[in-house]
């Protein structure tokens, strides 16, 4: 399949989608919807000064998806890439209590659990099973945080997306939390090449098992979009059925999942009104914008994004990825999007790109995106 004309572009569109959206929820991560509104109300732009925090800092959600991504080009491109290689960049990427993740402790931080089954030399998939870790450790929101790098390098190829998907995800989950994070991957991947919302989710829904929790509720969401315009309503109705009280643990795939598809079928196909709807809503805000602005970047790539207010600039293509490889914790957006696409262009069988033609520093605002 060849890659889309437009594929560096709309990569960095994606990386910066992820990175604005992970900047804008974090502040208020965890608040519930009436705290939201009391306190700082629809989230409509940064609220970071409203609550005395940085805007930006070291985020497992942007750290473990630009670091675990790695796998690829560290085992040769290979197509035939497996959990337990991903498992292995995982050993070779984090220290124990200092990078990329929440260090949590066994059976109650998800990753931290794979990480230990990891490191006393349980393989991935096992790693991540819901046989070795319980179900409610393994169906955690993890899988789904770190996935876009996934979808970004298989555009147009979401069948490829959603199984790189479920390799990457089986390191340290099981059961929903792989199926959430192959949707997330297949509409990402797909929405390269694709602009229909509702196509994108019938494709994703055809990966994961028809019995699966994850496919009745975005069943159900779709059917509570068919029937009211007000996300508030729809917001409700999803609390009511798929709430925090349903599905233990600290931050469940489910819920959070669930917000993710309603904010994208009811923001009107806007970076910002649907960033907005998916953190007003809470829960865990800088998780679930940070896929959905990667999502959205990618569909409508840079322009979509400068639709709205200003979200680049205070940006300013800043990211930190703290890891063992110390020489890319200080990055930008535009340096690893030219290291996901090099790796998408590597499984084309194309050679590889640099930015300013192989200038050290690029410069953003005339980069050859």
């Amino acid at each position: 399949m060849p890659l889309p004309s437009d594929y560096v572009e709309r990569v960095y569109a994606g990386v910066l989608g992820k990175i604005i959206g992970v900047y804008l929820g974090r502040p208020f991560e965890g608040w519930p919807y009436a705290r939201i509104m009391e306190e700082l109300g629809e989230i409509n732009y940064y609220v970071h000064e409203q609550c005395g925090v940085p805007l930006i800092v070291t985020d497992d959600d942007i750290t473990g998806t630009f670091t675990f991504l790695r796998a690829m080009p560290d085992y040769g491109n290979a197509l035939a890439l497996t959990p337990a290689q991903i498992g292995q960049t995982w050993l070779n990427y984090l220290i124990e209590g200092r990078t990329i993740l929440w260090w949590g402790g066994l059976g109650n931080s998800t990753e931290h659990t794979a990480y230990l089954r990891l490191k006393h030399g349980i393989e991935a998939p096992r790693s991540g099973s819901m046989a070795l870790n319980g179900k409610v450790v393994a169906e955690q929101i993890g899988a789904q945080i770190f996935v876009d790098g996934w979808a970004m390098i298989a555009p147009g190829d979401p069948a490829l997306a959603a199984d790189l998907a479920r390799r990457a995800a089986s390191v340290s989950h099981d059961g929903e939390a792989i199926y959430g994070a192959q949707v997330v991957a297949a509409m990402e991947s797909l929405a390269f090449v694709e602009p229909d919302m509702n196509k994108l989710l019938d494709t994703a829904v055809t990966f994961i098992p028809c019995d699966s929790v994850i496919y009745r509720m975005i069943g159900d969401i779709r059917e509570w979009r068919a029937t009211t315009t007000d996300w508030r309503e729809a917001f409700g109705l999803l609390a009511e059925h798929y709430g925090y009280d349903k599905y233990g643990g600290n931050c469940h795939m489910v819920p959070n999942h669930g917000l993710i598809v309603l904010s994208l079928l009811w923001g009107d196909d806007d970076f910002q009104k649907t960033l907005m709807i998916v953190n007003t809503c809470g829960w865990d805000t800088d998780c679930n914008s940070g896929n959905v602005g990667c999502l959205m970047g990618i569909k409508n790539g840079l322009k979509g994004i400068e639709a709205g207010p200003d979200y680049r600039g205070p940006v300013a293509d800043r990211m930190y990825l703290p890891a063992a490889d110390g020489g890319r914790a200080i990055t930008d957006a535009l340096t690893e999007a030219y290291h996901i696409v090099n790796i998408g262009r590597a499984l084309a069988g194309e050679a590889p790109l640099f930015p300013k033609g192989g200038a050290a520093h690029a410069d953003v605002a005339h980069a050859d995106v």
